[in-house]
């Protein structure tokens, strides 16, 4: 006979099709009662081979394609696949059009912050925050709306530079948006570092240390909230971050709240910079020529998106289609460490857990698999290896 007072373990499955995920992915959790033992992340319900298609298409039409790699930070992969494009061709975009695209970028930043910050708000069920923060949100998308004419896809980059300009009225507009979300960043920055029913779901959940961050290869936000100084516009600086560089954001706790502070501090310096921008933007032209056929060679680009770095492969025969783009993007990095730090938590604590790297599916999918069935500190290259991780390219 079954002692019904003993906790039973079972394995809880979510996804791939869950009205709680927002896009399709399937995880296990393990659980002895409300306790978490284990846990498997399987993605690639949604891989759309577009790296196979780039192969089909000009350097020029690829851009298009690979800024719908990710509706929310579309800008960073244009930008990037764009500066990697031009290293080949040899050309030097003009100082204006450096300035624009990382205003643009930056811009791009808030819009994915605020973003971020309202689904990490209602998966803990604070449904308020959420539709402040995506109310605020409407600001830097109309701003965005402004400068290119979308509020999603902006279309910003050209091959050799960026399509508008921005004039004072419009950098005018922008000054007075960044003044009304600055503002409310700081309501946002109080209430999720006072409110006592948030911190307990964000205070010492989810914790990992600098040590785990650094070998399990967090990136981006995720990292910097584990002490981790790692940010491709502060280590490698490209456009115009040489000229004005970011102040970097590192919080030590390592949890969850550790991650929100994290991200509205970012928001703070993009303010900051965004002014900067344009308060020293240069004269100039926005393009220069580049050949329709890309010189032969092989390069390798990093960007600093929302999420963390993101890194191009571009190799050309000196044709005018590419021989072959490797995307890696930051989500895929942080993926990892969620089957770590889940493990020892509740149950309702996962939500909170699988928003705190800010998951991008579709920008990431390809074939992943993560399993962490020990409940071990032990993060030795074998330990992973046990844990079952595996890359399928």
């Amino acid at each position: 006979m079954t002692n019904q007072s003993q906790p039973q373990k079972f394995i809880v499955p979510i996804g791939p099709q869950h009205p709680a995920l927002k896009e399709p992915g399937h995880f296990e959790f393990g659980v002895d009662g409300e306790i978490v033992t284990s846990a498997t992340i399987r993605l690639g319900f949604v891989h759309r081979g577009i790296e196979k298609a780039t192969e089909d298409r000009t350097w020029v039409q690829n851009l298009y394609l690979l800024e719908r790699i990710c509706g929310i930070c579309s800008n960073i992969h244009g930008t990037v696949y764009a500066i990697g494009v031009e290293k080949l061709a040899g050309v030097e975009i003009p100082p204006r059009a450096k300035y624009i695209r990382t205003i643009v970028a930056e811009l791009e930043r808030v819009h994915s912050h605020l973003l971020w910050l309202g689904v990490a708000a209602h998966e803990g069920g604070f449904d308020t925050l959420f539709m402040y923060s995506w109310r605020d949100r409407e600001t830097v998308m109309d701003l965005l709306e402004g400068l290119s004419g979308n509020r999603v896809n902006y279309s910003t980059n050209l091959i050799g530079g960026v399509k508008f300009d921005i004039n004072e009225k419009q950098a005018d507009e922008i000054r007075r948006g960044l003044d009304f979300l600055e503002e409310r960043t700081h309501y946002y920055m109080k209430v999720v570092t006072t409110d006592e029913t948030f911190l307990g779901r964000t205070r010492d959940i989810g914790t990992m240390t600098r040590e785990q961050a650094e070998l399990l290869g967090a990136v981006g936000p995720t990292a910097r909230a584990s002490g981790v100084p790692r940010d491709v516009r502060s280590e490698s600086p490209y456009l115009a971050y040489n000229e004005h560089p970011i102040q970097l954001q590192v919080h030590d706790g390592g949890d969850l709240l550790a991650r929100f502070i994290v991200r509205l501090n970012e928001l703070f310096d993009t303010y900051r910079l965004i002014r900067e921008l344009l308060d020293h933007m240069p004269a100039g032209d926005l393009t220069v020529r580049v050949p329709r056929r890309i010189p032969e060679g092989e390069v390798l680009i990093r960007g600093e998106a929302p999420r963390g770095e993101l890194v191009y492969y571009l190799k050309s025969s000196g044709s005018d289609k590419p021989d072959r783009i490797k995307v890696r993007t930051p989500s895929l990095c942080n993926w990892g460490t969620i089957s770590h730090v889940a493990v020892g938590h509740k149950l309702a604590d996962m939500p909170m857990l699988l928003v705190g790297i800010d998951p991008c599916f579709s920008c990431n999918d390809r074939l992943v698999t993560v399993n962490n069935t020990q409940n071990s500190q032990d993060l030795t290259w074998d330990a992973l290896r046990r844990y079952g991780i595996e890359y399928y390219k």
